[in-house]
């Protein structure tokens, strides 16, 4: 039976893509794990591997490369040797059953069968499944003699449905996801479930969309692009589907000025930015008060196990928020070169679906802007977003004197599902007096 290659999905909230290029030719030799074409998912583009092996077959009515494809849509087969090819990708539509057609062999004792009903009496009281009576009649009519011989002779018995069959990945997933694989249909070879299959059954949320308004005055409308859509529907999910509220304190900037001064003095190279020592700070308290790094899922709580802390990134084309993976295990200079690559990488539009997804916690600053403080937006599924505003030069009280000094405003967003005021308010405190302690 030939494998259906079909549309994967990439992110949580994606529903559709851009079909790229394929990167096997038709009649080429696919093995599991290769990659076979490229998509375009919800902000970057990524190569999907083959889950299975064979012959590349792509009929001709496939979607061609640059047009836009669905999740779950069939784009080719894999064949084995010998194995007819499609022609079409298209599911090919039931053929009626002719009028009173026989039963298949091997199945003829367990469809329903006809009987009158002094045999359907007989078989009542002696406890006799109909459907499993033997019958010497053509037409399959059960009588009274076919179910006294069934009293007394062993009836066989359908066999037991066989326990379903998943990849390692696909268990796995399940288990992330908190999905029941065993009662999923698979798509693999003998039905086997694979990471799709867990993947493809959950819904994309999506939000509603708010009823067309007519514009107020003449002007020119240009349709956004996938990326600003995604960007549009993720920021709106953000305020509908969580529960977002945001806390805001400051906190005296001036042992952050010296610390990164110290660093300017000490490094040999580009010392760490501001941002990248509230990443490492931030990381560093998401570890020791693990409330804010989680989500909210299936009416529940999901702790996530490491700490990655995306990083919000202005570029050309839009906003992108490339993740600083195991942020809590990397020193400070580990930190620092990971965002310049991530940022070098999101401004030359070289970041794949894998650094965009998996961020537990983000971190957005505007402060480069000369912004004092913001109200960041939910990212979901993530719990928590720090917005980080400008280093400004103002009056400060230390030790009871009012002296020149530095401050920095930090606006905390939080899923107030995942996380109740009190532990924001604590968790927001313990960012801050790791800022004083430096």
């Amino acid at each position: 039976m030939p494998h259906e290659i079909t549309i994967p999905r990439l992110g949580w909230s994606m529903e559709e893509g851009v079909l790229g290029a394929w990167l096997k030719s038709p009649g080429e030799t696919v093995r599991a794990g290769d990659p076979l074409f490229s998509l375009e998912g919800e902000k970057a583009a990524q190569e999907i591997e083959a889950l299975d092996t064979g012959y590349l077959c792509i009929p001709p009515d496939a979607p061609r490369t640059g047009e836009t494809v669905k999740v779950g849509q069939v784009v080719g087969f894999l064949l084995a040797a010998g194995e007819p090819a499609p022609t079409s990708v298209r599911p090919a539509l039931p053929q009626a059953a002719p009028l009173m057609a026989p039963a298949p062999p091997g199945l003829a004792g367990r469809l329903p069968r006809a009987a009158g009903p002094a045999a359907r009496r007989l078989a009542r009281r002696l406890g006799i499944d109909l459907s499993a009576v033997p019958t010497p009649d053509p037409t399959g009519r059960v009588i009274c003699e076919d179910v006294q011989r069934a009293a007394v002779q062993p009836v066989p018995t359908p066999s037991r449905a066989p326990r379903p069959i998943a990849t390692p990945r696909a268990r796995r997933r399940a288990k992330d996801l908190g999905v029941d694989w065993a009662s999923l249909p698979g798509t693999g070879r003998d039905g086997r479930i694979r990471e799709r299959d867990v993947v493809n059954r959950l819904p994309a949320p999506r939000p509603s969309a708010p009823p067309a308004t007519t514009p107020a005055s003449p002007g020119t409308h240009t349709p956004a692009s996938k990326r600003r859509l995604v960007i549009a529907h993720r920021m709106v999910a953000g305020v509908t589907q969580a529960a977002p509220v945001t806390i805001t304190t400051k906190v005296d900037a001036g042992p952050l000025v010296a610390f990164r001064d110290h660093l300017k003095q000490s490094a040999n190279g580009a010392p760490p930015s501001y941002n990248d020592i509230l990443i490492h700070l931030v990381a560093r308290t998401l570890r020791e008060q693990p409330q804010l790094n989680a989500c909210w899922h299936r009416d529940g709580i999901y702790q996530y196990d490491g700490v990655h802390i995306a990083l919000a990134v202005d570029t050309e084309l839009g906003l992108l928020a490339p993740a600083v993976r195991d942020a809590d295990q990397l020193s400070l200079d580990q930190v620092a070169a990971r965002t310049r690559q991530l940022i070098a990488d999101a401004r030359a539009d070289r970041l794949t679906q894998q650094h965009l997804e998996g961020a537990t916690f983000t971190v957005t600053n505007l402060g480069t802007f000369g912004i004092d403080a913001f109200a960041p937006i939910l990212s979901l599924p993530q719990a928590g977003i720090l917005g980080v505003g400008r280093i400004v030069e103002e009056p400060v009280v230390r030790a009871g004197q009012v002296v020149a000094g530095r401050t920095l405003s930090l606006s905390l967003t939080f899923d107030h599902r995942v996380a109740d005021g009190a532990a924001a308010a604590r968790w927001l405190q313990a960012v801050c007096g790791r800022i004083a302690a430096l």
